[in-house]
């Protein structure tokens, strides 16, 4: 089973992607009742009052055999309401998101793809206790060797580290494994290290306070910690955060014994053996019975549910009366429709018997005031800087329009603000954008005005 690896100290600077609800981090709520702008989250009062409740319930174990529809127009905070909500259940809590189409245009079956789609969506929080040598470097010596194909290289093939906390110290003699560590991460006197003799690692954490301070360095990329205290060697609890999915995929790998995998080293098909998953469920309850794990059941947020046929309505009916399944949210804008693969006509698409386990939450379409807050929060997310004229007539668009259409602006009109070298976003920057970029209603009237010349 692979193994999960902590961490190291070294400062990796992410890409950083503004996605649609990066700014939502809960539902805003004072007990059950909602803020009128909170955590990103602006109306949608009862929405969310409806939201809070489910997630009280979710916490109190008392939502099992259920599930969500939320129902409302395009652009109305359907999806930013099932971001919240798992905001709401904690961190690490998994937060699984698809469209209903997606499930149709896979190379595995449907019933495979949900399967990994509601296992990705339950989280365990695995607890471990090791043993580990934790200190300051206070000295260091590598021993060297000729190489044995080039006698003119030296290759590390020990080391001794004296390694110390504010208490005791301890000299420790280590193998070449351990010693071409030290030598690939650079680990010096002064560096605060961690060695795990059973898993035969050596991790630098960082710099010790008093290094950074005989150097005399302002600025530094190194990660600053004081000196440990205590023992050297000591009990430290790890935790790591898993999927279901992730463990099935390791288990399966360890597993996989069939002729692909003897000569090519994988498995062939993408499905995973339902006695894989029995092992995994059977892992996982007796690390919980012992007191090393818990779960963290997840959202899976279906768009577009509309779209799912009988069969797969049919499947999550079924999930949702086992013991492990992840807390499911459904979308959609639909009212009256045909539940695809059969003939039957059924509110919002889905069948009668699943709607009798779902609890509706509708939202509806934001007012001005409502349309122009959330414009500011999209702007200083953004790092954009706009004028009050330019957001009151961005507002008027939205309102207009839609609030899709007038989020979709701000950047573009950003950089034509940034192209006449102004600081802030103004109204004619707004107008210069929205002629090149016309909303819906507009790109249909455009395309009716030159219906005649096109063949019928």
């Amino acid at each position: 089973m692979a193994r999960v690896k902590e961490v190291t100290a070294e400062s990796i600077r992410e890409w950083e992607r503004i996605s649609a609800h990066s700014h939502i981090t809960g539902l805003g709520l004072d007990g059950l009742r909602a803020k009128p702008v909170a955590d990103g989250m602006v109306g949608q009062i009862e929405a969310r009052e409806a939201a809070g409740l489910v997630v009280r319930l979710i916490k109190q174990g008392k939502f099992g055999g259920r599930a969500v529809l939320l129902v409302g127009p395009p652009g109305s905070g359907k999806t930013a309401i099932a971001n919240a909500i798992a905001k709401e259940l904690g961190k690490d809590v998994p937060f699984v998101q698809l469209a209903a189409s997606e499930i149709f245009s896979t190379d595995i079956r449907k019933t495979e793809f949900l399967t990994q789609t509601l296992r990705k969506a339950i989280g365990a929080r695995i607890h471990e206790i090791r043993k580990v040598y934790e200190g300051v470097v206070k000295e260091l010596e590598i021993e060297k060797a000729p190489h044995p194909y080039n006698p003119y290289q030296q290759i590390p093939i020990g080391a001794k580290i004296k390694i110390a906390t504010k208490d005791e110290s301890k000299t420790l003699k280590v193998d070449q494994s351990f010693a071409i560590q030290i030598y690939q991460q650079g680990i010096e006197t002064g560096d605060i290290v961690q060695i795990d003799p059973e898993l035969g690692r050596i991790v630098k954490l960082g710099k010790s306070e008093e290094a950074m301070k005989e150097k005399g360095y302002d600025i530094t990329r190194e990660r600053i910690l004081p000196v440990p205290s205590g023992e050297v060697l000591k009990e430290k609890e790890f935790v790591y955060p898993v999927t279901l999915h992730s463990l099935d995929v390791a288990f399966a790998r360890e597993s996989g014994s069939d002729i692909f995998s003897l000569f090519f080293g994988g498995r062939e098909s993408k499905e995973i053996e339902p006695e894989i998953r029995q092992q995994v469920d059977e892992y996982i309850k007796e690390l919980v019975q012992q007191g090393k794990c818990e779960l963290l059941p997840g959202v899976v947020f279906i768009d577009e549910v509309s779209m799912l046929d009988i069969e797969t309505f049919a499947f999550l009916n079924r999930a949702m009366e086992q013991e492990l399944c992840p807390i499911l949210i459904f979308a959609t804008n639909r009212g009256i429709t045909t539940v695809r693969g059969t003939d039957i006509v059924s509110p919002h698409g889905i069948p009668l018997d699943l709607l009798d386990r779902l609890l509706i939450i509708n939202t509806r379409p934001y007012t001005k005031d409502e349309i122009k807050k959330i414009l500011e929060i999209r702007a200083e997310k953004e790092k954009i800087k706009i004028e009050k004229e330019a957001l009151e007539y961005l507002t008027q668009i939205g309102e207009k329009t839609s609030l899709r259409h007038a989020i979709q602006l701000l950047a573009p009109a950003y950089e034509v603000a940034k192209e006449n070298k102004r600081e802030r976003i103004s109204v004619e920057d707004i107008k210069f954008v929205e002629e090149r970029f016309v909303d819906v209603k507009r790109s249909v009237e455009y395309m009716k005005s030159l219906e005649e010349k096109f063949l019928k």
